[in-house]
């Protein structure tokens, strides 16, 4: 008899465990999901779809605008592949220092009805003086 009191409650206790963990995988992926695309692979999706994501390119050298002076930045973000491919993005907050034409740049936001970008947070990339460059052996 205790032998099946025992197994129940290990029955019982993994349950418990997978239940949470699946609840736990669940709420955090749909709550949270923002989907991380090139420019060409959003401007290739339907716009309504991507209210939330997080795109990556490089700053394009015509298009970089300040219209309204401080806060607001317009700009082209292109296809680090094809440079053919841009996307308009309008962004309003702090412009990081290392922001400029031809750098690598993630914004993350929603896409617009007229197929612009609206970005909530503009990050660069670290530039290369801060990668290890090859150095000679002494």
């Amino acid at each position: 008899m205790a032998q099946k009191k025992n197994t129940f409650i290990y029955l019982a206790a993994a349950l418990l465990f997978a239940g949470g963990l699946g609840w736990l995988v669940f709420s955090g992926l749909s709550e949270n999901s923002v989907y991380f695309l090139n420019v060409a692979e959003a401007k290739a999706q339907d716009p309504a779809k991507l209210a939330s994501a997080r795109l990556f390119g490089t700053v394009a050298p015509q298009g970089l605008a300040r219209p309204d002076g401080a806060g607001d930045l317009r700009f082209l973000l292109e296809d680090k592949d094809d440079k053919a491919v841009t996307l308009a993005v309008t962004y309003r907050g702090t412009v990081p220092d290392t922001f400029k034409e031809g750098a690598e740049v993630i914004v993350e936001g929603g896409m617009q009805k007229d197929g612009s970008f609206s970005a909530k947070t503009l990050m660069t990339k670290c530039p290369s003086k801060y990668q290890k460059q090859n150095r000679q052996k002494l």
